[in-house]
């Protein structure tokens, strides 16, 4: 073939010579690809799963990327002003720039409230109105705890233009006995809600409006504001106004009311922050998880796809060297490879971008289907555009399978060198090793990071493959011999002149057993340590919500009590000079009611110091991380960003259970949004509900849970029909030789046994080294994080193994049963 190009061209590596010789290589690929359809229909479902699998991610990312807070209370003001929910930490890296990492606030950072007046003054604003949200609760001070109580979102009726909500009926309110219902409540004029009369209901959704007077009453915080919505003069443009607003409030230089932080001017959807506060956090903490999520599966992918298109070429070996003997050059047989896997690729990639938008849309339906995991303030769009971004990934994933054939093919018919081989396979054996430290300071991400550690210890192990399963078969070869008969000694001498298949059977195997491992075991890990802490750390006989600890005292036959207000913190920290902002669930307390209420482990220090303000305890891992110990300081970001440097009085070890912080509940209320007790924690013999172990948990906890979930299935769906279609595409290549086997006098039987015996040596072998693999990052996982072993429920062990056992018998047995070979 490339003799013919030789003589056309005057040799070949004049560019007409390739010219001449692309009609040789499109008709081998065109060849090629008839004759070995059915290996390559392995490779084509794995592409157009993997196809699937990433363009449903990239869609997700993208829509979490564009994803923003709805504007809705403030759609009528063009620019909004309030204080800014970020807080920024800068430090040098060892040997680099400095670098800033942000971390968004939780609660309200308030502003002046004579900021208002800075704002009326500014040319082209019509009226600038003050904003303060806050919860009217159902009953008074005297009323029964635990009765039902029923919040409602408050604001004053003045702020309702900024919406706009207008009235449909009745009038507004003049008293402070008097309300404006929201329709959304269900409520009529003449009505009474939460003590005050019903005198005008308007459009929008439920809530309870009030005079102004009132609402500054009912905020509790005099002096100043949640927000202040601008309203514009007619024709004055919004950049216009933006300008102004923004050159104002730098000449007044007023500053938020928690940091001292400059405050922000708010235009377009940027307006929706000011009004849900857990929608940016929520969003970030979305795209950091897609992102890891999105790394591992590309490496599960790359894996995946490597080891089913070298088997396929592996088996072509005697036609490639033909081809080879009778001119073809290497690269002749590399682009005819090359064109092979292209178009395989290319029709398997389009139908995956067509199957990753249900994908998407099941994905983003669990997450709307769990109340409180995405923010309901959180708008996460899907513009049509957006979708061209599965075409993108489709070509992304035809380039990598394509780069595989050409590592794969680079010297067709030669094996590679093996002490490169498994100099290669120790190298990633130790950065997995490495990596996976790395999965215990990865937070809501760290079951994604140790799954990214655990793929790298399998590549690893897919180079070393062939001296894994020399090594097991030496360790198996006698019993095989002894005990086995005929099928034992067949098996024995098979997997010995063929330790190289034998090693690309075991690679998925381990994928996938490892990696169920890791992802379902992280989980499960956490999850029982925290119930555990928390079953040790509820010491109360009551539990009672709607109420305060203060009116839970009075209840006869009640000895103690304590509020339990939740809240959160941020804490900053350098790791080799990087730095880096921890948000960090807490918990605010009655340090008086503690006794019989909360047991939170204390080792050092004593609890009586929460009693004073300016005071901290501290789990017993940060505190350790931090070097923190009774009597240190330590400095903390509160959750609407003001720092406090607080003095340590005690360290305790249930941090799971309870948040990395028990701060003084006068410490904490000030700076909440709304700091009302989530519950309350109560000793004696009053009768109330029985009170149920509950450990700190957030939403980002679960958004991990239900992404991680849907993932983990997706992704082992992906390795068990790795493991499927290589054993398949093995099976194919050796029906030449089980058919020898039976010319020569071996008996369907022998076979089956023979078979047998392998599909048992691959699940057990396969299982040990994915156990060996996995257990690697989960038990620095977990011991970092929980300070003990990994766990995984018996169910699900049970599941892992049954999965990979059921699925290597059918990919053994399948091909040779098509056959006939073993009937």
């Amino acid at each position: 073939m490339s003799r013919g190009g030789k003589r056309a061209s005057g040799g070949s590596g004049d560019p007409a010579g390739r010219r001449v010789g692309n009609p040789a290589v499109r008709l081998l690929a065109a060849r090629s690809l008839r004759t070995h359809r059915k290996a390559w229909a392995a490779v084509f479902a794995a592409v157009a799963v993997t196809s699937a699998l990433l363009g449903g991610l990239a869609l997700a990312l993208g829509s979490a990327g564009l994803g923003h807070a709805r504007v809705e209370r403030y759609a009528a003001a063009p620019v909004v002003v309030a204080g800014d929910q970020e807080v920024s930490w800068t430090a040098t890296p060892w040997g680099s720039e400095p670098r800033t990492e942000t971390a968004g606030l939780t609660e309200r950072v308030r502003i002046p409230a004579a900021a208002v007046d800075v704002l009326r003054a500014v040319p082209g604003v019509r009226e600038a109105v003050p904003d303060d949200t806050f919860v009217v609760r159902e009953g008074g001070a005297d009323s029964a705890p635990g009765t039902g109580t029923r919040a409602y979102p408050g604001r004053s009726w003045d702020a309702a233009r900024l919406a706009p909500y207008r009235l449909t009926d009745g009038r507004e309110p003049r008293g402070a006995g008097e309300t404006v219902a929201g329709a959304g409540l269900g409520a009529a004029v003449g009505d009474t809600v939460a003590g005050r009369e019903v005198v005008g209901v308007a459009d929008g959704p439920a809530a309870l409006y009030v005079t102004a007077g009132e609402a500054r009453r009912l905020a509790g915080h005099p002096g100043s504001v949640d927000a202040v919505g601008v309203l514009a003069e007619p024709g004055v443009p919004v950049d216009t106004l933006h300008a102004r607003v923004r050159a104002a409030l730098d000449d007044a230089g007023i500053r938020d009311t928690a940091a001292g932080q400059p405050l922000r001017a708010l235009t377009g959807d940027g307006r929706g922050g000011a009004e849900h506060l857990g929608a940016p956090p929520a969003r970030a903490e979305l795209l950091q998880l897609l992102a890891a999520v999105s790394g591992t599966l590309v490496l599960v992918a790359v894996l995946v796809l490597a080891s089913l298109v070298a088997q396929a070429l592996q088996q072509r070996a005697a036609e490639r060297e033909l081809l080879l003997s009778v001119g073809a050059t290497p690269r002749q047989v590399r682009a005819a490879a090359g064109r092979e896997v292209s178009r395989v690729a290319g029709a398997a990639a389009l139908l995956g971008a067509l199957l990753s938008v249900p994908a998407f849309l099941m994905l983003w339906s669990a997450l709307r289907a769990r109340t409180g995991v995405v923010p309901e303030g959180l708008e996460l769009p899907t513009p049509p555009w957006l979708f061209a971004a599965v075409l993108v990934v489709a070509a992304l994933v035809v380039g990598i399978t394509r780069l595989v054939v050409l590592l794969a093919a680079r010297r067709p018919g030669r094996p590679g060198k093996g002490g490169v081989r498994r100099v290669a396979g120790l190298v990633l054996l130790v950065l997995g090793v490495g990596s996976a430290a790395t999965a215990t300071v990865q937070g809501g991400a760290a079951a994604a990071a140790a799954g990214a550690a655990t793929v790298t210890l399998v590549a690893g192990c897919a180079l070393l493959g062939p001296w894994i399963a020399r090594a097991a078969m030496t360790v198996l070869d006698r019993p095989f011999r002894w005990f086995g008969g005929a099928p034992g000694r067949l098996t024995a001498a098979g997997a010995g002149a063929h330790s190289r298949r034998l090693g690309a059977a075991l690679v998925p195997v381990v994928l996938v057993t490892s990696f169920a491992l890791v992802q379902l075991s992280a989980g499960a890990t956490m999850e029982r340590a925290a119930a555990a802490q928390a079953r040790a750390a509820t010491t109360a006989d009551l539990a009672f919500t709607g109420t305060t600890a203060e009116r839970v005292r009075r209840l006869p036959g009640v000895e103690t009590a304590t509020d339990v207000l939740r809240s959160s913190v941020v804490l900053a920290r350098t790791e080799a000079g990087t730095p880096r902002l921890d948000r960090l669930p807490v918990l605010g307390v009655d340090a008086e009611g503690l006794a019989g209420t909360l047991d939170p482990g204390v080792v050092a220090g004593d609890l009586s110091g929460l009693a004073r303000a300016g005071t901290v305890a501290v789990g017993a891992d940060t505190a350790e991380s931090l070097e923190l110990k009774p009597g240190s300081a330590v400095e903390l970001r509160l959750g609407d960003g003001t720092p406090k440097r607080l003095k340590v009085i005690a360290v305790y070890e249930r941090s799971l259970a309870l948040g990395e912080f028990l701060l003084p509940k006068a410490e904490l209320a000030p700076h909440m949004s709304d700091p009302y007790p989530a519950r309350v924690l109560a000793s004696g013999t009053h009768e109330a509900s029985p009170v149920a172990p509950e450990a700190v948990t957030t939403p980002g906890a679960e958004l991990n849970g239900i992404v991680s979930g849907g993932i983990v299935a997706a992704i082992g769906g992906l390795t068990v029909l790795s493991v499927l279609s290589t054993l398949a595409l093995i099976g194919a290549g050796r029906r030449g030789e089980l058919a020898l086997l039976r010319q020569v006098g071996a008996s369907a039987g022998q076979l089956r046994r023979m078979l047998g015996l392998e599909a048992g040596f691959l699940t057990a072998t396969g299982l040990l080294v994915g156990l060996v693999v996995g257990a690697l990052p989960l038990t620095a996982f977990a011991w970092a994080l929980t300070g003990g072993l990994p766990y995984l429920p018996p169910a699900q062990a049970g599941a892992i193994a049954g999965v990979v056992l059921v699925t290597v018998v059918a990919g053994v047995f399948l091909p040779a049963a098509r056959r006939g070979l073993t009937r």
